[in-house]
């Protein structure tokens, strides 16, 4: 009897994918085989809507920066890319809206960038989060909330995981003298 739970144990685990110590564990991708057709710079958009000027005559202000909205032409792509820069990263969400399955966003993700979706989101955040400690005066709450994060706390576990920092050292190792106020951001209604 013992051995016929044994062996129901290990057919459970190996079909929900855990190992022995009992965790679920993905396998990990292959590398990318061809090149990637879009890198994250060419994907990234801005939070930015406005950048310090000044001209030869000394006047100042702000100028709109010129931001593509739609860098692929590929609808439901350009469609998460907006998401994230509106600080929405919840990937089951986006996914519900359009009917599709989490690992369709993936697949679609890694075929065009090389990178996986959790690998790229993390990246979106953690660049957001770096311009608005860097350039802003934002609150870490406030700068958690706008690059996706969600809570100061997400925010602080995001920089402790990939950077080995907080949120309030990594701005102070950002942020030159006179950076602060450089960009800003607009809301449109």
């Amino acid at each position: 009897m013992a051995n016929k739970k044994g062996n129901r144990a290990n057919v459970m685990d190996r079909w929900y994918g855990r190992d022995k110590d009992g965790y679920r564990h993905q396998k990990p991708r292959a590398p990318f085989v061809d090149v990637p057709q879009y890198t994250f710079g060419q994907l990234y958009i801005t939070p930015f809507t406005h950048a310090f000027t000044a001209d030869d005559m000394g006047r100042t202000g702000y100028t709109p920066i010129e931001r593509n909205l739609t860098p692929t032409g590929i609808h439901v792509l350009d469609a998460y890319l907006q998401a994230l820069h509106r600080g929405h990263s919840d990937i089951a969400d986006f996914c519900d809206r359009y009917n599709a399955r989490t690992s369709d966003l993936d697949g679609l993700i890694f075929l065009l960038t090389g990178m996986t979706n959790q690998d790229f989101r993390n990246r979106w955040i953690l660049h957001t989060a770096d311009l608005l400690l860097r350039y802003t005066d934002m609150t870490v709450e406030e700068v958690a909330r706008r690059s996706g994060a969600g809570t100061r706390t997400n925010l602080y576990f995001i920089y402790e995981r990939d950077l080995n920092t907080s949120p309030t050292s990594r701005r102070n190792a950002l942020r030159k003298p006179g950076e602060c106020g450089r960009y800003k951001i607009v809301e449109q209604k």
